[in-house]
């Protein structure tokens, strides 16, 4: 059993013995708790020599300690050698390796087979004192020798070595004198990759493979809707979408980086990229509704089968195939379905269809990965009679802590299911993600980032999941760089339970990720997911993707030969008006700060650019505001001006007019500038092609990147107020009181 002891000064320590991680769910509400009062405990700190505190590892290992004088070497020295029992697969790791501190480093390193003067060593070993995926790092004044029983381990330690060097001189590099032994608490690591509403670039997904890569990540579960070519259904695909060579050449790419692609093919839910088709109306539950698939008519195995076929051979090597089939909204809504529901419940019409896919799926030598809880089937409003999962398919815990229940975790384990943890879904915000709060029913709450720690870390140290998941929900069509700090945060919990506290964890992630000279980074953040909540409360947007908010309005036009109008919109407004103003300012910030790290040379400085063009579209929203109450106060000025001095009051309605000319002309410029920016990584959001049209239609779900079939979909509640109907109308106000006053 895992021995849990506290050190202060927000440092953990642990003593493991992994073999007897089988605790009772006393023994895991125990953990949940410890770890919700950040009281688990850390990888070991002990001992004299480098300054362990200095460095910035993630995820961070599981022993580490000092052991002498540190391995300095020169950019031209260094030698990286495939030792004792290295593998061609160990070669491959060397050359990434070589290659990695070429790029980061300028480090021209040497790939041979034999040591010279300043030599890292690659050794197979045969101990069992090193766990699958694990490895051993000691560094001495003369080398770095890495062994491992496996060429995961290997390439997991070269991941490690990465994060350790440090400039020692303009031209010597040092690693500390460490020794190191780790391995992971939980085997696979996935981050799902959800590509629905956008598709990014083959050359960025070679990238994005690299940077998961850094964190130990070892599986991508890619959720590709219609960006998959399918050639038995051609019309699936969108325009541009990636074929099946693209997709084998990408598969194989991953391997090489120790990543396993897992193609997730949605099954009886979230299917509208394909019942929205007119040949495949026929299959949908709901007539009316393109979301959800018929579990009882043939037609729909037919076509999935045919689907998951492709999209299996496109991805060889892999073991899984996942198949969605959550969010099944309009189960058994149809004559036969809700016949059978009152035989065998919804629940066992849903088991009718993802036990059939299952088996399906294990004909092609691939485990079905479903979006369903441990006994879920039972515990739903209508549980399943007569019919039991699968054994072939594996589930994926409840939607955060606050959801676990340790005994059906363990009954479903322990029952010979594969389970897989299910990292806290961050949420669908707008822009930024929430990582250091969330606001909920008026109020903020803990962000993502302490919600997954909770989370990962109980379920890393309980040694009941075979995997974990962190969700990268399309939904409000954020960039997919805006999730990397929370696919890394899952990845370090998961790799070690036992890890460091979330303020460690990130001052080391943002060190490790954009270079030791970066600051104000935590304040970047936040500040942005500040502005995130500002602008999805901004105009129609909540009114669309959430329900609850008002529409703003325009102000009042004015009218007659008197200038009359109602001045409600300063009145109505105001608070809104004095948030915009708070915001305006924090938005300078954000951008100060992103000027500053740019010009600091951080490393991922796409990534500052993807920061600065929300910015810049959190700051245009601010300035709407404040142009609107501009408008109106010009609109009050002509009021009282009509029978002072006509000509002046006339003035202040063409003031008025240039107001909204630059708020339009200001928003162009901000969107393009946003989505010039994006596709320098991605196609362009719903495009067409000669001889292909996109075909675009909105869902149930009412995504908000699915709003519109373009990047639009990002002012579109802005475009609504109309304020070029309003110039229109303004303008012909103008000349209507300069002709009544001729």
């Amino acid at each position: 059993m895992t021995i849990l002891s506290f050190k202060s000064k927000g440092t953990r320590q642990k003593t493991s013995n992994r073999k007897g991680r089988q605790a009772t769910t006393a023994v895991f509400a125990l953990i949940l708790t410890i770890v919700a009062y950040q009281g688990t405990v850390s990888a070991a700190l002990t001992g004299g020599g480098a300054d362990l505190s200095s460095l910035h590892l993630v995820p961070y290992p599981r022993h580490i300690k000092p052991a002498g004088e540190a391995f300095t070497f020169s950019g031209d020295s260094l030698t990286i050698v495939t030792g004792t029992g290295c593998t061609a697969n160990d070669e491959s790791t060397a050359e990434i390796f070589r290659e990695d501190l070429q790029s980061e480093w300028g480090i021209n390193a040497q790939v041979r087979k034999e040591k010279r003067a300043r030599s890292i060593v690659l050794e197979r070993t045969a101990s069992p004192d090193i766990p699958e995926q694990g490895y051993q790092i000691e560094v001495s004044p003369t080398e770095v020798v890495i062994r491992s029983n496996n060429d995961a381990g290997l390439f997991y330690a070269t991941r490690t070595i990465l994060q350790l060097i440090l400039p020692a001189t303009e031209e010597t590099y040092s690693i500390p004198g460490v020794t190191i032994s780790d391995w992971p608490d939980i085997l696979k690591r996935a981050v799902h990759y959800d590509t629905k509403h956008h598709q990014d670039k083959f050359s960025y997904v070679k990238s994005f493979i690299r940077d998961l890569s850094r964190y130990k990540i070892n599986q991508l579960i890619w959720e590709w809707e219609d960006k998959f070519a399918y050639e038995s259904h051609p019309e699936i695909g969108a325009p541009g979408a990636f074929s099946a060579t693209e997709i084998k050449e990408l598969t194989q790419y991953g391997q090489k980086y120790h990543i396993e692609i897992i193609p997730l093919v949605q099954g009886l839910g979230h299917v509208s990229y394909i019942l929205k088709w007119p040949q495949h109306k026929h299959l949908r539950e709901v007539p009316a509704s393109n979301w959800e698939f018929c579990p009882l008519k043939e037609g729909s195995y037919e076509l999935l089968f045919s689907l998951w076929d492709e999209a299996i051979d496109a991805t060889p090597g892999t073991s899984y195939i996942h198949i969605g089939s959550d969010e099944a909204y309009e189960l058994a809504l149809c004559e036969k379905c809700r016949a059978e529901a009152e035989k065998i419940g919804k629940s066992g019409v849903y088991l009718t269809f993802v036990n059939r896919a299952a088996k399906y799926l294990a004909a092609k030598g691939r485990k079905a990965i479903i979006w369903e809880k441990p006994l879920g089937w039972q515990n739903s409003a209508s549980p399943a009679v007569g019919i039991e999962p699968d054994k072939n398919l594996v589930f994926t815990d409840s939607y955060g802590k606050d959801n676990l229940n340790w005994n059906a975790i363990a009954k479903v384990k322990d029952s010979g299911y594969e389970l897989f943890g299910f990292d806290p879904n961050p949420g669908v915000e707008h822009l930024f993600l929430p990582y250091h709060f969330r606001e909920r029913e008026g109020r903020r709450v803990e962000g993502s980032m302490e919600y997954s720690y909770k989370y990962v870390s109980a379920a890393a140290l309980s040694g009941q999941f075979t995997g974990m998941i962190d969700p990268s929900w399309d939904d409000a069509g954020l960039h997919n760089q805006m999730w990397m700090l929370s696919f890394a945060t899952m990845a370090a919990y998961a790799w070690n339970g036992s890890g460091s506290l979330p303020d460690e964890f990130e001052n080391s992630f943002f060190a490790d990720y954009y270079g030791r000279q970066v600051t104000d980074m935590k304040e970047l953040y936040t500040l942005l997911n500040e502005g995130s909540y500002f602008y999805s409360h901004s105009f129609e947007r909540n009114v669309w993707h959430h329900s609850g908010n008002g529409k703003m309005h325009l102000p009042d036009l004015p009218r007659l030969n008197n200038v009359e109008y109602d001045p409600f919109w300063n009145t109505e407004y105001k608070a809104k008006v004095e948030e915009a103003e708070e915001m305006l300012s924090k938005m300078n910030r954000a951008l100060q700060i992103i000027e500053n790290n740019k010009a600091a040379g951080a490393k991922h400085a796409y990534d500052f650019e993807i920061y600065r063009t929300v910015a810049e579209l959190i700051k245009h929203t601010c300035l709407v505001h404040l142009d609107l109450s501009n408008l109106e106060y010009a609109v009050a000025k002509a009021h009282n001006l009509i029978y002072q001095d006509r000509r002046k009051s006339i003035d202040e309605l063409i003031r008025a007019t240039t107001i909204i000319k630059n708020s339009l002309a200001r928003r162009d410029t901000v969107f393009n500038d946003l989505v010039r920016t994006w596709e320098e990584t991605r196609l362009p959001k719903g495009m067409s092609l000669p001889g292909k049209e996109y075909f675009w239609q909105q869902d149930r779900a009412r995504h908000f990147a699915n709003r519109q079939a373009d990047m639009s979909y990002l002012i579109f509640d802005e475009q609504m107020l109309y304020m070029e109907g309003y110039l229109e109308k303004l303008h012909a106000y103008i000349d209507y009181l300069i002709k009544s006053g001729d």
